[in-house]
């Protein structure tokens, strides 16, 4: 079985999408968190936003780790 290279896929492809466009707003400064509407400056927090938005919309997504 060949391993995965390093640098590969690490969620699925309408997840990725997701991600990638909210780390985008983050980068832009546009990116809002929840209530509060304070500005997201961690990349971190962008993925989460990203993910939890795609788990929204039914893509495919690992479950938050506890």
């Amino acid at each position: 079985m060949p391993k995965s290279k390093p640098g590969g896929r690490k969620y699925p492809k309408k997840a990725g999408e997701m991600v990638e466009r909210e780390v985008h707003e983050m980068k832009r400064g546009q990116l809002k968190s929840g209530k509060s509407g304070k500005k997201v400056t961690n990349p971190k927090q962008a993925i989460a936003i990203g993910l939890s938005e795609a788990r929204r919309k039914g893509a495919k997504v690992p479950s938050k780790k506890k």
